[in-house]
């Protein structure tokens, strides 16, 4: 039996930061120490920092299969590690897109040999793969996922009727992208008409606008109500879409809400010196709407922070609103930027592993993650403050695509140590390659 012992750490979990040592032994937590911490074959010293559970990430697209040129299981959950993140929920548009239960396998058989985090995928719905969804084993697939806005391949499903079947028929959680692809179409004639074909990329907010936002996030909730499903809306980005959410307890909420960091970090001035890298779908919006995002990460409205890290390679983000490539990287500087705006007073640290860990393991009823217990499995990442601060570069990124829409931001929080699974995945920017993640399970009847 392996035993590890993180000594003297300020750990953070459930709601309280208190001194402690942590031993694990072999996959799991075999208890959390105030005193009179045991013997172990490995201490670590972890007096000075904080331990933290692992960041569960349920919204990326690691490119893999079909797009492995910008990105790549094995890469991107390098990336992962290197921020904290411990598990992972990839998405399906990829090429072929996972709407198969066949391509689902393939996706867990191809994480199996390469992710070095645990992980699980969500199947995508179309108009036709209803047999598909309805087949879903819930114990290990975390989601179905809806394209509700402009998306490539035949993943853009709207009409209320194909909707409301699905709803009925999804056993797992139905996780949300909500903008309506008949405004974002007007809104693109006006301005390729008034500025060419070409848009500049600051109008991007205002084609895929506030408006398009909340027409579709309004019908999503509307058709789901007196349904089963769970409802997951994915990446808010206005204040009025904000109005649609319940501030009310977790436990027992049909509708939940993810936030990400680009949209709490970033507002529509920054397309002035960020340019294409920070165009993403839903669009970085006003000021007004950060603020207001930020003030639901602890009032009740968000539930999740979700990073919708979607590489590209900076060649595919030239270009204006119509031909530059929607999304960026996040991973992995999800969890420094959520401390940084903790520095800064938005919320607290407890607030961070709520939103980042502990939600997403209730959400999606994830078995035996998401906290710091006893016979938990130890997913764990150790992080530290720096008073003087440190300049973030794409110089960096461990990214196959090699930028971050963070460059050049200043952060005082780093990642120290990743564990997955008991393993130290992750050590002060050394990998162990050899270690791979695990299928999630999940506890749901």
């Amino acid at each position: 039996m392996s035993r590890t012992l993180i000594k003297d750490a300020m750990v953070v979990n459930e709601g309280l930061v208190q001194r402690a040592s942590v031993l694990i032994e072999n996959e799991t937590i075999a208890g959390i120490f105030e005193s009179d911490a045991p013997q172990a074959d490995t201490v670590i010293d972890a007096a000075g920092k904080w331990l933290l559970p692992g960041v569960i990430d349920d919204h990326v697209h690691f490119r893999d299969p079909g797009l492995t040129h910008k990105a790549d299981m094995a890469s991107e959950s390098l990336a992962a590690a290197a921020g904290g993140v411990t598990t992972v929920f990839d998405m399906p548009n990829c090429i072929p897109q996972t709407v198969t239960l066949d391509a689902l396998n393939d996706k867990f058989s191809h994480a199996a040999e390469t992710c070095i985090v645990n992980h699980s995928f969500y199947l995508g719905a179309t108009h036709d793969n209803l047999n598909q969804i309805e087949k879903i084993d819930p114990s290990r697939v975390c989601g179905v996922k809806l394209f509700m806005g402009s998306s490539t391949g035949g993943m853009l499903l709207d009409d209320r009727d194909s909707l409301k079947a699905l709803f009925n028929a999804a056993p797992v959680p139905v996780a949300v992208h909500c903008e309506e692809t008949s405004i974002i179409n007007a809104n693109m004639e006006r301005y390729t008409t008034q500025y060419g074909s070409e848009p500049p990329v600051k109008y991007h907010p205002l084609i895929r606008s506030e408006e398009a936002c909340y027409a579709s996030t309004s019908k999503a909730l509307d058709v789901a109500a007196g349904t089963n499903v769970h409802l997951h809306i994915l990446h808010l980005t206005t204040a009025h879409e904000l109005e649609l959410f319940s501030n009310g307890p977790l436990q027992g909420k049909q509708f939940t809400a993810e936030a990400c960091p680009a949209h709490l970090w970033f507002t529509d001035a920054d397309y002035s010196t960020k340019g294409t890298r920070i165009k993403c779908n839903p669009a970085i919006k006003t000021a007004a709407d950060r603020d207001a995002l930020r003030l639901a990460l602890t009032d009740g409205h968000i539930d999740v922070i979700g990073t919708d890290h979607a590489p590209h390679l900076l060649s595919e983000k030239q270009g204006g609103c119509r031909t530059a490539a929607s999304g960026m990287p996040v991973l992995p500087y999800s969890l420094p930027a959520m401390l940084e705006l903790m520095e800064r007073g938005i919320l607290k640290m407890t607030d961070v592993v709520r939103l980042m860990c502990h939600n997403p393991a209730q959400i999606f009823s994830i078995k035996e993650r998401g906290y710091i217990r006893q016979g938990y499995k130890a997913d764990l990442t150790l992080v530290s403050r720096t008073d003087q601060g440190y300049t973030v570069s794409d110089a960096d990124v461990p990214n196959k695509c090699g930028w971050t829409p963070f460059d050049g931001d200043e952060f005082h929080w780093r990642v120290c140590a990743t564990w997955v699974n008991g393993h130290t995945v992750y050590d002060n920017g050394h990998f162990d390659t050899s270690i791979k993640g695990q299928p999630v399970k999940f506890k749901r009847l």
